[in-house]
């Protein structure tokens, strides 16, 4: 758990970062979102990134408290100022949570898990991390939501994923996209089921998981 507290914005200084994927993906992954996600309840995003999508999400889905989260404290801040620039009642302070770190997260219980552009981007130890914390936060039933570019055994890789991969791999031998099968293996061995694949534009993925259910004692 960090004892570190939330990034503030600072005066006169727009600290706010933009993602211009997330103009053309956000109405798309809400779709997803609202057929998924509970009514009320909390929704943990890690790897918020810029804080566009959570502010986005938030004001769509008022029902929900929207918990940010980030491992990079510069993004923490774009998420803390875009959360002052828009202000949305059930938005709140992003917290610093690394998904590949064995730390206990800064949070104790979720109704849903949220996670956009991160499996791809991260060694595979963070995917493995973030199964590890939803199955200590999130309740059974619960879902976790991934969003990205995936690779799929039994199909060739689009031109435009294959170049993408390689890009990866060249700023980082540890990142690429990752096989569905291999994270639904490692979903499963901690509890979740793949319940929904969606195809998303620009030839990404929603991968929805749900926690089991344990069977009734006999």
């Amino acid at each position: 758990m960090t004892d570190r507290a939330p990034p503030e914005p600072r005066p006169g200084v727009d600290v706010r970062r933009h993602a211009p994927a997330t103009l053309r993906n956000r109405e798309p992954i809400l779709d997803v979102l609202r057929a998924v996600l509970p009514k009320q309840g909390r929704v943990l995003e890690v790897a918020s990134g810029s804080g566009e999508h959570a502010v986005h999400f938030a004001r769509a889905l008022p029902g929900l408290d929207w918990q940010p989260s980030d491992p990079d404290r510069d993004a923490c801040a774009s998420i803390a100022a875009w959360r002052e620039a828009e202000p949305c009642p059930n938005l709140h302070a992003p917290f610093e949570l690394d998904a590949a770190s064995p730390a206990d997260w800064p949070v104790a219980k979720a109704e849903a898990l949220v996670c956009i552009n991160m499996v791809h981007i991260s060694p595979w130890e963070a995917t493995l991390g973030l199964f590890a914390g939803a199955q200590r936060v999130l309740e059974e039933g619960a879902p976790v939501v991934l969003y990205g570019p995936y690779r799929r055994g039994d199909r060739v890789l689009e031109p435009s994923n294959a170049a993408f991969d390689l890009d990866l791999k060249r700023r980082d031998p540890r990142w690429g996209l990752r096989e569905v099968e291999a994270v639904r293996a490692e979903a499963l061995a901690r509890g979740f089921v793949l319940e929904r694949e969606v195809e998303m534009p620009a030839n990404n993925l929603c991968l929805v998981f749900r926690k089991q259910l344990k069977p009734d004692p006999a």
